[in-house]
């Protein structure tokens, strides 16, 4: 069986949520443009996907879209030095930076719908037999490449990347009275969704065309689970969503001190 080529696949990226949870930072940027160090944490899940080859990248747009818009048409000014000739009106570049031959589709789906709905929205720029659909707030040191062969390789529709999270809380070993072993943040012995997915496009004939507000995770997703086409893609290495404040904290402190274990560029 031939592989896919993850620099011919689209990768959608969910970047229309109004990220509520974390408000200190999301009140002035959509979420997705939070920075991490001095880039937006959408640009590392975009490096994240670029160090495993993929290139082409689908942004499905809704809270404060301009924004999101606007970042990438001064990309290539924010990341080069200029020269300007005020007289004259000309801008021109003193050396311009070589930047990610990636090719973004940035398409405004709306506030209110949902990430089903989004993705209904971007399906006939789905062109090749496979899809990537991950969230503008999660990072992962993922092998997003190996994913993509996983289910090339399976007849699953789709793949799910599980991940162990780090409880919010320390946890106690008790033995009557005595603590036996205590834990900072241990890791949870169970799997949840890291937000890194993998379909064949025929998961689209799952997605309904009519119902703009739906959520993919709830219809679609348990759908194919019953059908038993859902596999699970383990990542047993580092994964963090930002979710809350303190996570917002937590990977800009990590990025500071050159320990980003993501940053696989």
């Amino acid at each position: 069986m031939t592989q896919p080529e993850p620099s011919d696949i689209p990768v959608i990226v969910l970047c229309g949520g109004q990220g509520t949870r974390i408000r200190e930072a999301s009140e002035r940027l959509p979420k997705p443009l939070i920075d991490i160090g001095d880039q937006p944490i959408l640009w590392h899940i975009m490096k994240l996907y670029g160090a495993h080859g993929f290139r082409r990248f689908i942004l499905c747009l809704g809270y404060k879209a301009w924004d999101i818009k606007q970042y990438f048409l001064e990309y290539q000014q924010m990341m080069s030095d200029l020269r300007i000739e005020t007289g004259a009106g000309s801008i021109g570049f003193l050396e311009r930076e070589t930047l990610d031959d990636w090719e973004v589709s940035l398409v405004d789906t709306g506030l209110e719908s949902g990430t089903g709905g989004r993705i209904d929205l971007v399906r006939n720029l789905i062109d090749t037999d496979y899809f990537m659909v991950t969230y503008g707030d999660g990072l992962g040191d993922i092998d997003l490449r190996a994913q993509l062969r996983a289910l090339a390789d399976s007849d699953n529709i789709g793949l799910v990347t599980g991940v162990h999270p780090t409880s919010r809380y320390g946890e106690l070993g008790v033995d009557d009275d005595k603590v036996t072993n205590f834990a900072e943040k241990p890791s949870s012995d169970g799997w949840v969704s890291g937000g890194f997915f993998a379909f064949r496009r025929s998961f689209l004939d799952y997605v309904p065309s009519d119902d703009p507000e739906h959520f993919f995770e709830r219809g679609p997703v348990q759908t194919i689970t019953r059908e038993g086409k859902l596999g699970l893609f383990r990542h047993t290495g580092f994964w963090m969503g930002m979710d809350t404040f303190r996570e917002y904290t937590a990977l800009n402190e990590m990025w500071a001190a050159g320990e980003a274990p993501w940053k696989l560029w």
